[in-house]
């Protein structure tokens, strides 16, 4: 691999950085991707060079692999990001050339992003990976989960904010942005059980789970079977109402953004809130199919919030 001085980024590079980052975004974060159709120009690349580095760590740490056993490949992976990530914005080399890390340490500089919401992110995605010494693949309470959730999806609306822009202090914005964030996580959380448990992970909570005669086994026999126990149902349906009480609380937040960022958020809140109606609609069936929102629903909800069309803010 050839290294780099961290001077020796061309503006040609950095272009190209943030094409590979777009190019991520589209191809995997179809909400944001929408969503961000509707952000400046200029606020557009930044966006998609977040999105781009969450889902690069994203997908370091999420993988099957077998119970008790270790991924310390993993571990490494995400150590030597922290380490790229903080001599690129120390600017101190030698550097690898990972587009990711060029285009997310430019626009951590060019809007004056908190370093510290990255290593929040990256310590939260260390409890994802067996072998470190912070993993940890159950949540007794939600108390536990939002503490794990303060990294990996809290940070990420903090990472956000200054790029949106705000129309009070930042400091005031923060609260409801950090909740947009838990908020979008827990409804994958909720999405994703089958496919959590394929990876020796129980994101939702055991003692909230318990409280409608759900435990792990009974969990593991509805991915078996693809059919989900009246009992899940329930507790899904419980957890689907915490879930939807976050967004409450998110959305005054919208109003603190600058206005030329609202109606973004305000879709990318709107789809993702929308992948709970879909559970719903499905009946709770969560193990036979990935939940998404349908393409004709993301366009019209879209569509809305184009200039001249009628919103319901």
């Amino acid at each position: 691999m050839t290294m780099v001085a961290a001077a020796e980024v061309t503006s040609g590079e950095l272009s190209e950085a943030y094409r590979h980052c777009r190019g991520i975004a589209a191809a995997h974060g179809r909400t944001y991707f929408l969503a961000t159709r509707l952000l400046s120009a200029e606020q557009r690349p930044a966006v998609h060079a977040l999105y781009a580095f969450a889902r690069t760590v994203d997908d370091i740490v999420d993988h099957e692999i077998a119970p008790g056993a270790t991924d310390s490949a993993a571990v490494d992976r995400l150590d030597r990001i922290e380490e790229q990530l903080r001599a690129r914005l120390d600017r101190r080399g030698p550097l690898d050339p990972d587009p990711v890390l060029t285009a997310v340490a430019d626009t951590i500089t060019r809007y004056h992003i908190a370093p510290q919401h990255f290593w929040i992110f990256l310590e939260a995605m260390r409890m994802d990976v067996p072998g470190s010494a912070r993993f940890r693949n159950r949540y007794r309470t939600m108390a536990e989960l939002r503490d794990y959730m303060r990294g990996s999806a809290a940070a990420i609306g903090l990472q956000l904010l200054p790029v949106l822009g705000t129309v009070v202090p930042v400091a005031e914005a923060e609260p409801a942005a950090a909740a947009l964030g838990e908020a979008f996580q827990l409804t994958n959380f909720l999405r994703d059980v089958g496919e959590d448990l394929d990876r020796d992970r129980v994101y939702l909570p055991t003692t909230e789970l318990a409280a409608f005669g759900v435990d792990e086994n009974l969990l593991r026999h509805c991915r078996r079977s693809g059919r989900t126990d009246p009992r899940l149902r329930r507790a899904l349906a419980h957890l689907i109402a915490v879930n939807r009480a976050l967004y409450r609380t998110a959305t005054p937040g919208i109003a603190m953004l600058h206005p030329r960022v609202r109606p973004a958020i305000d879709t990318a809140a709107l789809l993702y809130a929308a992948i709970l109606d879909e559970i719903e609609h499905a009946d709770y069936e969560i193990f036979t199919r990935r939940v998404v929102v349908p393409r004709h629903r993301r366009l019209h909800v879209a569509a809305g919030h184009l200039p001249g069309a009628i919103t319901r803010r």
